[in-house]
């Protein structure tokens, strides 16, 4: 499917806007302007996104200590959650509602409201500038204002999305060094009562708050621990901590090669990117209602709140699951204008048709992110909306937002990405290191959101050691994506280059799927790997099992016996697709599992079936 803007609709977008401001006579030139001087650029993004200040900066970024250790907005004071409440009192920043249900709004007004009386809350309870109070929860009216208030509170949110067993939770928990957690009782899912709050317990977690109130069947709070109800105070008063523009506001974790996560500071800077994503690539202007099926614990939760009201729009939460029709119909009474997805999702609504026959004239662009995306499945998602396009975007934790996506503002090809986003700069190499139409994707520093530290790792050795050079002597940057440059100047994504993979629009190492399955059923030894379906889309898991003894190994039966390890360890949305057996797994002299000599073998045993 091919989309074409029209000068109207152009002229109309926020990239309109950009152009006639700077003069630009269409998006390529425009982009070259947004690369040319990062202090210009960024500096047109602070001032256009209204970012508040209690003091302004010095300038925008310095680069003495190089581009991949920039400085930005050196010397200003700033807590970012302000810059999210800059829409009209009044007008709605959340609408949220469940599966037939009315729906109901919070204005900028209440959640500034409500935010409040969280950072209130927590001086009131002693906690102080740079603790870490932690969310493992759904992303929910409630969530919203809670994480705004963290932050409000000069306090650093360590996100857990509430799918994690308590093992991991232990994990993130250990590493945030969070102080406090706020969760819930129970999420539902399938129709099912799935406990989170005692996953808490299970973790050996610090305090808790129970945010949905109550408590279910089985469930009772430690001495520590209390009701949202019983938390809480009255105090509404406006309590905003100022902090450095480098002072950490949220820990997010993306997995890498290794078993623990990486965890990732952003700071009071990073949703400055998020949201000019959202003003550029995204098209949100004041009053759109923009959803996402998301979770605070992944970085398009976060992503979502910043890109939404720091560009004063409605975020629209439904309370149920994206997989069922009511979310459809939620989508379609909101008046929703921009709606994201992983492609996993927009797979599930074509086979079971659920998405179909529903007015959604209200969207003007779709969003797609998380996995590579199947052409097909797009095609079929614009066409729920009379052929509207769907923005490819495609970044990660690390940068705060994307760094290769599409626009309103250009032809739109299903599946297809069409330039890197404003600001960021990439360059595809191949094996040997040149510059290629296909291979190993690199971004050149700086841009705002680029991470700069991790908690628990040499952020050189992750993203720099060892990385070559640019053709112009550039500082190069590892993300691990692989990408092909097609012949019409456009992009598609080719998966992974490194070892981790996205399932469900969630990246995980495959280091940590091994952890949790490695010597089950008397296996010898095992390795992860993501396969693209024929066609493209969404990687499917594969378990690679290496059987070197004379054990009897039944696949059927080491499957389901896995399958119940991951979810019970791990996230019960990782699902395995198959089992791969083979009498050793390739190794390098190293020792190390050569994974793309995996894959092509696997994939060339599912040809010949």
């Amino acid at each position: 499917m091919t989309w074409q803007p029209d000068n109207k609709s152009i002229s109309r977008s926020n990239i309109g806007a950009a152009l006639r401001e700077q003069g630009c006579q269409d998006y390529d030139e425009l982009y070259q302007w947004s690369i040319a001087d990062p202090e210009v650029f960024w500096g047109y993004v602070v001032q256009r996104l209204g970012v508040r200040f209690a003091e302004p900066p010095t300038r925008i970024v310095d680069l003495s200590r190089g581009p991949a250790d920039p400085e930005w907005l050196p010397g200003a004071k700033m807590n970012i959650a302000e810059s999210c409440f800059q829409a009209d009192p009044n007008a709605p920043a959340i609408v949220h509602g469940g599966a037939g249900g009315s729906l109901e709004t919070i204005s900028y007004e209440d959640l500034r409201r409500i935010a409040n009386r969280v950072a209130c809350s927590l001086r009131d309870h002693g906690f102080q500038r740079g603790d870490s109070v932690a969310v493992f929860m759904p992303m929910t009216a409630r969530s919203v204002p809670l994480y705004l208030g963290i932050i409000l509170a000069g306090c650093v949110v360590v996100s857990i999305a509430d799918s994690f067993s308590a093992n991991e939770l232990q994990t993130r928990l250990r590493i945030g060094d969070a102080r406090l957690v706020f969760t819930v009782a129970a999420v539902d899912r399938g129709g099912k009562k799935i406990p989170v709050f005692n996953r808490v317990g299970a973790a050996g977690g610090p305090p808790a708050v129970v945010v949905d109130d109550r408590l279910g069947d089985g469930q009772s709070l430690r001495d520590d621990d209390l009701l949202w109800s019983d938390w809480l105070g009255e105090d509404e008063s406006e309590f905003v901590e100022h902090v450095a523009a480098d002072a950490p506001a949220n820990i997010l974790f993306s997995s890498g090669t290794t078993g623990e996560p990486k965890a990732i500071p952003w700071d009071h800077s990073t949703p400055i990117k998020a949201a000019a994503d959202g003003y550029f690539h995204h098209d949100i202007q004041p009053g759109n209602v923009v959803a996402w099926p998301t979770n605070l614990g992944w970085m398009m939760g976060p992503w979502l709140v910043f890109a939404t009201l720091m560009n004063r729009g409605t975020i629209a939460l439904y309370e149920g699951s994206p997989l069922e029709r009511g979310f459809g119909q939620f989508i379609q009474s909101a008046g929703v204008q921009m709606l994201g997805v992983v492609p996993s999702l927009v797979r599930h609504w074509r086979q079971s048709a659920c998405m179909e026959q529903l007015d959604w004239t209200a969207i003007r662009a779709f969003s797609s992110t998380g996995e590579c995306s199947n052409a097909d499945d797009m095609q079929y998602l614009s066409q729920l909306a009379e052929g509207r396009p769907i923005i490819e975007y495609c970044g990660g934790t690390e940068i705060g937002g994307g760094y290769i996506t599409s626009t309103v503002a250009q032809r739109n090809e299903s599946g297809q990405f069409s330039t890197p986003a404003m600001g960021s700069r990439m360059i595809i190499l191949d094996d040997d290191g040149q510059p290629s139409d296909s291979g190993e994707l690199f971004l050149i520093p700086p841009a705002m959101g680029l991470s700069r530290r991790l908690l628990n790792r040499d952020h050189h050795e992750v993203y720099y050691d060892g990385t070559p050079a640019g053709p112009g002597g550039e500082v190069l940057r590892r993300h691990g994506d692989e990408f092909e440059r097609l012949p019409n100047g456009y992009y598609r994504a080719q998966g992974r280059a490194d070892d981790t993979m996205n399932l469900g629009g969630i990246k995980v190492g495959a280091a940590e799927i091994e952890r949790v399955v490695g010597g089950l059923g008397g296996t010898d030894e095992v390795a992860a790997i993501a396969v693209a379906p024929s066609g493209g889309g969404p990687s499917q898991l594969v378990i690679c099992v290496g059987t070197t003894s004379d054990k009897a190994v039944d696949p059927q039966q080491l499957q389901v016996e896995m399958q119940r390890a991951i979810k019970t360890r791990l996230n019960p949305l990782f699902k395995i697709h198959d089992i791969y057996m083979q009498e050793q797994l390739p190794r390098t002299a190293s020792n190390k599992v050569i994974r793309r000599e995996l894959r092509k073998t696997y994939e060339a045993s599912i040809e010949k079936l």
